[in-house]
């Protein structure tokens, strides 16, 4: 057998194989059509479809650059020179809101997670966590309190107002009222109880809310009048604790006035005075003026000066700017 008879019979052989194998090859399947993501405009806007279901998604959140400072107490000296500033800071938060929305047999059915960091943490952290049922609602939120108070930056009654609780609220366009228990301390069971109540009569709106800690038993009372007025909204509010509890730790009670304008299509500026009497007996006049101003769409800038005429005649205020999406 010579040489070329070899080559003959090897490129026989490989043409056999090549043609088994080639029958026996496996053909890509073609690609299926992709589902691309559907806009979902039944529970408002930003809402689009999570594919392959019929739960509607809604990503949001908002980077807020801020600058805070204060002349409290004894003011700051640099190289001898009295700078009238205690405390100045920066400091920048980010924060990533969740919702997920879908109809189902027993109503609409939310859920809502907001991720919080700032610049001086060192990691994100659950800001708020929380389900709805029609008009219940349960997790970790801001509860009824957090809405008690005038615009503005010095209103001061409320201490804290974000728990582990469970809420139920009926609305109408004219009236809405709430009532909802809380979970104020784990550790020794300490559980809270509000309410609140809303009435809208042509211009005006007139909201009450009541809180008790059963622990402490101790609570509060809240009142808030508004109506349109001119080119604005005023709005007068007072409020009233009998002691210290988890919600009122310091503030006895307290009544503030504030006006929010339209100065210009782009900026609002809403000048407030409180008067605040202290469980010790110390009592102080604040009074301040908030610009809002919208650079454009998602995007403002926040600014603030406040005084405190106690007992030290403290200077306050921040300049933010804040990008919401």
């Amino acid at each position: 057998m010579n040489i070329k008879s070899l080559l003959l019979g090897s490129a026989a052989a490989l043409a056999v194989v090549s043609g088994a194998q080639a029958a026996d090859a496996i053909v890509a399947a073609e690609p299926e059509p992709m589902e691309y993501v559907r806009v979902c405009d039944a529970f408002g806007t930003g809402f689009f479809y999570i594919p392959g279901t019929e739960t509607c998604l809604k990503i949001g959140g908002e980077v807020r650059f801020a600058y805070d400072w204060n002349n409290n107490n004894a003011p700051r000296r640099v190289n001898g020179v009295d700078t009238g500033i205690n405390t100045d800071d920066f400091q920048t938060r980010a924060r990533v809101n969740f919702t997920a929305t879908n109809d189902s047999e027993v109503g609409v059915i939310s859920s809502y997670i907001q991720l919080e960091a700032t610049s001086d943490a060192t990691s994100f952290v659950i800001d708020q966590a929380y389900l709805t049922v029609g008009g219940f609602k349960a997790g970790h939120f801001n509860t009824f309190a957090d809405d008690i108070g005038i615009s503005g930056e010095n209103d001061t009654f409320i201490s804290a107002a974000k728990f582990d609780a469970v809420n139920y609220v009926y609305a109408t366009d004219a009236f809405t009222v709430g009532l909802g228990v809380d979970e104020l301390r784990q550790a020794d069971g300490a559980f809270g109880v509000q309410g609140m109540a809303s009435a809208t009569l042509g211009v005006a709106t007139l909201t009450l809310w009541g809180g008790y800690d059963t622990k402490a038993d101790e609570g509060y009372i809240s009142g808030k009048a508004s109506a349109a007025v001119g080119p604005g909204t005023f709005e007068l509010y007072g409020a009233w604790a009998s002691d210290r509890s988890a919600y009122v730790s310091t503030v006895e009670w307290t009544v503030g006035a504030a006006y929010g304008f339209q100065a210009t299509e782009k900026l609002k500026i809403t000048p407030s005075v409180n008067f605040v009497e202290q469980f010790n007996n110390v009592d102080y006049t604040t009074g301040g003026v908030l610009a809002s101003y919208a650079i454009a769409s998602g995007l403002k800038l926040d600014t603030t000066v406040d005084y405190n005429k106690g007992d030290t005649k403290d200077w306050t205020g921040f300049v933010r700017l804040i990008r919401s999406f």
